[in-house]
């Protein structure tokens, strides 16, 4: 990647240890610049007009403003940069708020750091990232509050999908990001693209998270 294409950070957390340590996994990365960090929702929002950033790591739980409210405020500036939600999962609530509020995905705070660098790519080049492992304790946690007539909403609403979609779906719900779907089912990017975009229609579902959760409730992922 040229300089000129640097994808530019700001780390947000109330932890300094934890800012240090995400900073330094991303100044790591030849085509990432951290450009700044914050301890709450109101530094970020100041950071964010003062540095541009792209990118920004987001703490969900944080005092004064949280992260989901910082989270709306960045997506609703004129240069909107893309918001990752860190989280430790306490509570699947706090994460569906975040991504309600705009955020293109979310990590665990304990990332790998090849996976948080390519979490900062995917979301700088519009697409939405969730993390496997993540995304698993999510949905385990979301069916197992389920009721039954949401589960049955859920069956009905996967079987609108046609048995690729059914196919592409399963694999979302994995954690499985656009180019490891089309490897494993031998569909370019770009058509592996379309169909989550008929499949985000169809279930009425507002990203990848959603498409998870609709299949976790299904009773399609073990």
């Amino acid at each position: 990647m040229l300089p000129d294409q640097t994808i530019r950070v700001l780390v947000v957390d109330d932890d300094a240890m934890v800012r240090v340590g995400l900073g330094a996994v991303l100044s790591s990365a030849p085509d990432i610049e951290v450009v700044g960090e914050a301890g709450d929702g109101a530094q970020a929002i100041d950071a964010a007009m003062r540095h541009y950033p792209d990118v920004v790591l987001m703490d969900i739980r944080m005092p004064g403003m949280d992260g989901i409210e910082a989270t709306s405020r960045l997506r609703n500036m004129p240069r909107a940069p893309q918001v990752i939600s860190l989280t430790s999962l306490d509570t699947d609530d706090a994460v569906f708020g975040s991504l309600d509020a705009g955020a293109a995905g979310f990590v665990l705070k304990d990332v790998a750091p090849r996976e948080l660098c390519d979490a900062v790519r995917t979301v700088h080049g519009g697409d939405s990232f969730t993390s496997a492992r993540a995304t698993t304790r999510l949905i385990r946690s979301r069916r197992q509050g389920a009721e039954s007539a949401r589960r049955a909403q859920a069956a009905q609403d996967i079987a609108q999908l046609t048995a690729r979609e059914r196919e592409i779906a399963l694999l979302v719900a994995e954690g499985r990001g656009n180019r490891e779907i089309a490897e494993a089912i031998y569909l370019s990017e770009a058509t592996v693209k379309s169909h989550i975009l008929r499949i985000t229609a169809k279930l009425d579902a507002p990203n990848r998270v959603g498409i998870a959760v609709t299949v976790a409730l299904a009773g399609l992922l073990v």
